[in-house]
Formats: structure tokens, sequence, C-alpha cells
């Protein structure tokens, strides 16, 4: 298990989602085969818009890692409001409530350990693997027609005056957005210390919920749960650089991101060689494949929504 060293934040405001081998237009309409992120054109392009959010993002890291340290997380009930935006040109992209619904269930058993494959976490993990304890209830749901064919990942579809939704009371509610994004991307959050006017989950609607065995191998609704990790403050399990650190103890270090689904033990060869916790829903394995929180992020999330934390306003009093 690795050290976690809290250094100043110059990394990781949105995440998004990439098939590598879909680059082009024409190759959209595909299904990805392959999970990965275009992490740092992003993160360039939301650092430049704001100069002031590295500073941010360094005062909830110091704030998480008091909260971490001191043993003072949230207590008691956190119960998100979910209100989804759904911007469509086809049938195809006008998700229906049945499958808007079944996203919204996904992220009650995936959190609350009520997944089926939970049992499957190996016995070397089976003393870290984590009940996050959060539930989410689907609030609204928001159908608007465009005529865009993609919409990037510069937040346009959150933006009225760019054709988009704007998101509804953001402080209290998680908004996420159906539409797709373009260039084989699956979808984006935006993490904790970002403007509240962006504030939310993009996810394409091929990969939103259980969307049917012709969308594997993302069909079992992972990538809002990986997603919306990323809005509760976790980083990719492997730090996003070879032998990085993801801020989490009891995660191992990962050489890199995992893809597919790999055979167990799969061996970093990081300092100590700890076998990688590749079924975690931080790495970039197929949906089927994920299916753990470890304790160690799931505190981490419970420090974001304590007395000072940066999603304070979403716990119940």
């Amino acid at each position: 298990m690795k050290k976690v060293i809290i250094t100043a934040i110059t990394a990781l405001v949105l995440f998004s989602c990439q098939n590598e081998s879909s680059e082009s237009a024409n190759a959209d309409a595909a299904i990805a085969s392959r999970r990965a992120c275009a992490t740092q054109d992003v993160l360039e392009a939301q650092l430049k818009a704001d100069p002031t959010l590295a500073v941010r993002m360094n005062e909830i890291e110091a704030i998480t890692n008091e909260k971490i340290l001191s043993g003072r997380l949230v207590n008691g009930k956190i119960e998100i409001p979910v209100v989804v935006n759904v911007l469509y040109r086809t049938t195809a992209e006008n998700i229906s409530a049945a499958q808007i619904q079944s996203q919204i269930d996904v992220l009650n058993k995936d959190f609350n350990a009520l997944n089926t494959d939970y049992n499957s976490v190996p016995a070397l993990f089976s003393g870290v693997k984590a009940n996050i304890g959060i539930t989410f209830v689907l609030d609204q749901i928001i159908r608007k027609s465009t005529t865009k064919t993609s919409w990037g990942t510069n937040d346009a579809m959150k933006k009225t005056a760019q054709g988009g939704i704007a998101p509804t009371s953001p402080t209290t509610k998680l908004n996420m957005w159906s539409c797709t994004i373009g260039g084989g991307i699956l979808g984006y959050a935006q993490f904790p210390g970002g403007a509240s006017s962006t504030d939310g989950v993009v996810i394409d609607p091929k990969y939103f919920g259980l969307s049917g065995a012709a969308n594997a191998p993302f069909n079992l609704g992972r990538t809002a749960t990986h997603e919306v990790g990323h809005w509760m403050n976790l980083r990719h399990i492997w730090g996003d650089a070879t032998c990085g650190s993801d801020l989490v103890a009891d995660t191992p270090t990962h050489n890199t991101a995992n893809y597919g689904v790999p055979a167990y033990p799969h061996y970093s060869t990081c300092s100590g060689t700890p076998v990688e916790m590749t079924m975690n829903y931080m790495d970039y394995v197929d949906d089927n494949a994920m299916y753990m929180f470890s304790t160690g992020q799931k505190n981490r999330i419970s420090a974001i929504f304590a007395s000072g934390g940066a999603r304070n306003s979403f716990a119940q009093p």
C-alpha cells in the first residue's frame, strides 16, 4: 500500500473518458472499446480560463486531509437529488425515463455495496472494500431538442446561450447531462472547486444507465459511477502518472491505467510490486470488471460532505 503525499494541486479538474481508437467524427456512432482520458487538454483550458481554480483545489485538499486525519467526517444520511438534462437530436439520443432510472439504480447499488459483483472482490482487498453509503434520487428530467451533432468538452451543453441546459440548483442537486459529446468520448465530470454554473457530470447517451448489450463493454452504467466518483473528489487510481498517487492510502500504487478485463492478480512494477486493485471504480477497466471502492476513498468522499467541505451543502441536516 502506498503513502499519500499531499502536494500542490495542478491536476484533474475535468475528466474525459474516450476511446483512443475513435478520433474522427465518423467514429462517434461506434461503441468505444477502451476507456481513456483527455484530461490534460481539458485541464489546461480550465486553468487558463480560471487561474484561481488551482488555489481553490489546494484549499479543498487541505480541508480533506485535515478531516481525514482528525476523523471528523460527515455522519448521518446523504441523499443526493439528481437532475438529468437530456439534449437530443435523434430518437436514440432522447433516452427514456426507464434508461435514466436504471442509471440512478446503478449508482445506488454501486455507492451502497449492493452491486451483485461486490462479492467478487478478491480476499486480498476484502478488508478495505467499502460501502460509501450515499443514495441518489431522481429529482427531475429536463429535455431539449437540438440540431447539434456533438457537444465537445467545453461545457457548451451546460450553457443556455450555446443551446444547452443550465444546471438546476447545482449547490444542492447533482446535475447530469446526457448528450453526444463527440470524438469517441464517454463522459466527463467536474471536480469540487469548479464553478457552480458548470458543476456536474456529462455522459454520452450510449453509456448512460443500462444501455443494452449493443453498447458493451460500457453498458452497465459504470461510466457514471466512475465520473460521480470524480465529482466526489476521487482521482484516477494510478494518479494520472506512472506510479502516481491518488491521495488514498489503501489503494495500491498502479503503473498506469488498466483496460478491458485484467486477469487477477495483476502485479505493479512500482515500488513493492503490489497487486493492483484493477476492480476499483476509478481504474479504466470495462464496466463488468469494476465493482468496488476502498475505505480510503470512502473517507475522502466523506470529507467533502463534512462541515467546511466543498460539498457540505448536499449533506442532510
